[in-house]
């Protein structure tokens, strides 16, 4: 069983999901039959019967309960659920807030399933609807470029120096001696911490038979302990660090255990991890982001050696001041303390805000700009049905309008994929003018841009185009900024043989973006260009002139004009 009641003395244990067991004490309070009732209900709601999944908010039931006991103790009610009459919860309810009404019903609903105890009338009352309403939950907001940016510089920054610190003081231990018959020296300590662990000055003091004063007085003890030992400031960095290079929920990243990570292949990490509204769910790393799992992992692999047993399989370890390594929680307090300690500001200023949450958030957020074609548009935490269900249920004719304007938009960017692309085997005005879609009829296209077409002064990379500034991809009058493999896709352009070359390379790319990506998710970012590409484009040129092309192709990212985040070779996170 998930969580059970103890009587002697009363209390529930829980034993959840990723979490250690957890007992809670019921025995203090002043009405032992209503706790013994409320610690029922509460037990009947552990995973996976009910909402209670974790260890948090296990706790906050109890504390629901604990309190709802003393609060109708003080107005005079000494029996259990079987005695609790409409008036008395009536009340209770109307004067609490939504949570309490709201776990205080569950736990008696539960209690109802269980042993049916309550009156008739007291019954109706916890299986009706709820008096309070939630409070608004508005979604939030991504941080801004220059928030995200510092937050991140500063997580890289602390990353990389402790990282080195760590490289360098490793050989540096192998060299060293005992600090008791040796001396006091860096590589001595260093000797001494790798086989003791993170100790602190205590345990140093007394093996070498001085006081603590003398080794504060000596130096170097902080130092070298913390270049061996990730600290909590480092961990922090790299828990940041994870979650703005994979969008994880911020529950399964710190509830990570090392038998979640499955290697698949030397570059390749399918990341386990558990979703406290859906269960469990798995992601499959990008190379950043493997790449910084894998420099946490030998980053903390002395520190592993010297944890405890119970915790050495955990994902997450920081160094403390004992024996022992524990494993840190990422509370917002200790969040807040580091974002002050390293003084991240806001754009206002002001310290930033850290959220766990609001880093999925922005991580959503950023894809979205860079030509993913996720679903979450209003809100990453939602379904794609739940935010059909919440936001496209439209109220007034502006509404109304807008969801049309926007069904146009994609009918016709359906309709315009349809199109066969306009590919010259030969620099010809007449094949042009033959060959020219039907989209751009509506354009003027005079003898001058005919001539400029074929004659190479309209070309992208990838194509030529009839008219950068009509606004397919982009506002009106502007120069398209479109990506090099949107034009695969669009009716405006024309290819000819002097562009083969960068379309093989654009091939070269896909078929590295492939080997990195989850199949699903490259289907859906980069598929349609792929397969237009290849099966629409390339075979309308001569197999000579596609091998000629094809030897000016090195296969590399320099040969496109690439972001840093569509990058596919290997490069420093």
């Amino acid at each position: 069983m998930p969580a059970w009641v103890l009587d002697d003395p009363l209390a529930v244990t829980f034993r959840l999901p990723r979490d250690e067991p957890l007992t809670m004490g019921l025995d203090d309070l002043p009405n032992p039959a209503l706790a013994r009732d409320l610690a029922v209900g509460v037990t009947r709601l552990a995973h996976p019967h009910g909402p209670i999944a974790r260890a948090g908010t296990a706790t906050q039931y109890v504390r629901t309960a604990r309190r709802m006991v003393r609060e109708l103790h003080a107005e005079g009610f000494i029996g259990g659920a079987a005695q609790l009459r409409r008036t008395v919860l009536v009340a209770y309810w109307l004067r609490g807030h939504y949570g309490v009404e709201h776990r205080t019903r569950r736990m008696l609903r539960a209690l109802e399933e269980a042993a049916p105890v309550l009156p008739p009338e007291t019954r109706d009352l916890v299986l009706g609807r709820n008096f309070k309403k939630p409070p608004p939950n508005t979604p939030l907001p991504p941080y801004t470029p220059g928030e995200w940016s510092r937050l991140l510089d500063t997580c890289r920054v602390l990353i990389r120096q402790s990282w080195r610190a760590h490289q360098r003081i490793v050989p540096i231990a192998e060299a060293g001696a005992d600090p008791a018959v040796a001396g006091w020296s860096e590589p001595n300590i260093a000797w001494l911490l790798r086989r003791w662990g993170p100790v602190g000055r205590p345990a140093v003091a007394e093996h070498l038979g001085t006081t603590i004063r003398r080794i504060s007085i000596l130096g170097g003890l902080p130092e070298v302990r913390d270049a061996l030992f990730p600290a909590m400031d480092v961990v922090i960095a790299y828990r940041l660090l994870l979650g703005a290079y994979t969008g994880i929920v911020p529950d399964g990243l710190d509830g990570l255990d090392l038998g979640d990570i499955d290697w698949a292949g030397d570059d390749t990490v399918l990341l386990s991890y558990l979703k406290g509204r859906t269960g469990d769910e798995s992601l499959t790393l990008s190379p950043r982001a493997s790449r910084l799992l894998r420099q946490w992992l030998r980053h903390s692999e002395l520190l592993r050696g010297h944890a405890a047993p119970e915790v050495r399989d955990r994902f997450w370890l920081a160094a403390t001041y004992q024996r022992t390594a524990a494993p840190p929680g990422f509370s917002d307090c200790m969040l807040r303390k580091w974002i002050a300690h390293h003084e991240v500001r806001g754009d206002d200023g002001e310290p930033l805000t850290l959220h766990k949450h609001r880093v999925r958030t922005t991580y959503h957020a950023e894809r979205a700009t860079q030509g993913w074609s996720g679903h979450a548009t209003i809100d990453p935490n939602h379904s794609a049905q739940a935010e059909g269900d919440r936001y496209l249920a439209v109220a007034t004719p502006a509404q109304q309008a807008a969801v049309n304007a926007i069904i146009t938009d994609a009918q016709a960017d359906l309709l315009r994929r349809a199109e066969r692309p306009t590919v010259l085997t030969d620099d010809d005005t007449v094949e042009l003018v033959a060959q020219f879609p039907e989209q751009a009829a509506g354009l003027v296209l005079d003898e001058t841009v005919l001539r400029e077409l074929v004659g190479g002064q309209r070309d992208v990379f990838t194509a030529a185009c009839a008219d950068q500034l009509v606004g397919l991809h982009g506002p009106k009058g502007k120069p398209c900024p479109a990506r090099p493999w949107v034009c695969l896709l669009c009716p405006l352009a024309v290819f000819a043989p002097r562009h083969l070359p960068n379309l093989l390379r654009l091939k070269a790319f896909f078929a590295r973006q492939f080997r990195q990506m989850p199949r699903e998710q490259f289907a859906a970012v980069f598929g349609p260009y792929a397969h237009r590409l290849s099966a629409e484009v390339l075979p309308r040129f001569a197999p000579a002139a596609i091998e000629q092309a094809g030897q000016q192709v090195a296969d590399v990212d320099a040969e496109l004009p690439l972001r840093p985040e569509e990058a596919t070779e290997e490069a420093a996170w």
